[in-house]
């Protein structure tokens, strides 16, 4: 039996990302999307159009993954609140969705997530929508997260 390649941290969080946009602009369930995104031809599926998917999540990225694509779900009025606040000049709705959904799971993820460093999430997040979106779109969502993480330090 061949191995499956084991999944990445990124990786995992690049999945999230997918499951949160899906959620919330594609009217899926929370559960329901999950359900489906660990059934086990999923990512054979979609291994041929996303080098993301070539590696099936383990146990601890699945257990990522839930908890992050369920905490923004619950979270996602506060989360774009946020967005809104460092948006100065922007409607949330002019945002585009990925972008918004990185930004939604790095803010998330640097006030919920213990174990991941404020300057990881925000990283991953920039990175991630250096994969998909226009430089000026990258440059606008690392403005927003850059002045969020700023406000999150305490003063010296």
């Amino acid at each position: 039996m061949e191995a499956t390649p084991r999944m990445t941290r990124s990786a995992a969080r690049e999945i999230a990302v997918h499951l949160i946009y899906a959620v919330q602009y594609g009217g899926e369930d929370v559960q329901t999307a999950l359900n489906e995104r660990f059934e086990e031809n999923y990512y054979a599926q979609l291994s041929g159009e996303n080098e993301v998917y070539a590696g099936k999540p383990g146990p601890k990225q699945r257990a990522y993954i839930s908890a992050v694509v369920e905490g923004v779900t619950e979270r996602r009025p506060e989360l774009d609140e946020i967005i809104a606040r460092y948006s100065i000049g922007w409607n949330l709705n002019r945002i585009s969705r990925l972008a918004r959904a990185a930004m939604e799971l790095a803010i998330y993820e640097a006030l919920y997530v213990e174990d991941v460093p404020m300057n990881v999430a925000i990283n991953e997040a920039v990175k991630l929508c250096q994969k998909y979106e226009e430089p000026e779109t990258v440059a606008f969502v690392n403005g927003i997260l850059g002045a969020f993480s700023r406000d999150q330090r305490p003063e010296a």
